[in-house]
């Protein structure tokens, strides 16, 4: 009879996103990961054959998570017209911890260099995109409303900007008036 694993995938996942938060994504090897986790560099090969797989993990992770939150979002205001993009704003009103920050943005590093590891979240964009799309009363408005979130998002993010409070609210509810738009191309010149 084999010994029973003292760690499960999750948790070594979680040792890696510490080890990505404290010394970055290129830093990040599986003998750091098993020190981190407490467990042999042979149980981290074991579910994660090579640090691409790791840190392919990690971003899928980091996706499912993201897309479940967004989801229970969506579930709360299914009711209403635009529950996606609704949802989408209602996730722009949460501040990111440091933490978060730093996995985000040394997972970004590594997306940068990898076009297969930005698979899971253009997956992702492709499917919050087409349900905006689908679930909006003014599709071209919802989706001026999504890329002025997201770049809200993103400076937040990545440490670049941070509006106050009260600021960011305010920008989520003038984001929000662009739900309800059919934008009118301007006049050629």
């Amino acid at each position: 009879m084999g010994r029973h694993r003292t760690i499960d995938r999750a948790g070594v996942l979680d040792a890696a996103e510490r080890v990505v938060m404290r010394e970055g994504a290129a830093h990040l090897t599986l003998d750091a990961v098993a020190a981190e986790a407490g467990i042999s560099k042979a149980s981290v090969l074991y579910d994660y054959k090579t640090k691409r797989a790791l840190i392919r993990a990690l971003i899928e992770r980091r996706v499912a998570n993201e897309e479940q939150r967004l989801q229970a979002l969506v579930d709360a205001v299914a009711d209403g017209p635009d529950a996606h993009i609704r949802a989408r704003l209602a996730a722009a009103s949460r501040s990111f911890s440091d933490e978060d920050r730093a996995v985000a943005l040394n997972l970004c590093a590594a997306l940068a260099q990898d076009a297969e590891l930005r698979d899971p979240v253009q997956q992702s964009l492709s499917r919050t995109v087409a349900d905006i799309q689908a679930s909006s009363s003014h599709p071209r408005g919802a989706m001026l409303a999504f890329l002025a979130v997201e770049g809200l998002m993103l400076l937040d993010w990545f440490g670049l900007y941070s509006f106050p409070p009260e600021e960011r609210e305010r920008l989520i509810t003038e984001i929000a008036w662009l739900i309800g738009q059919t934008p009118v191309p301007a006049p050629s010149v």
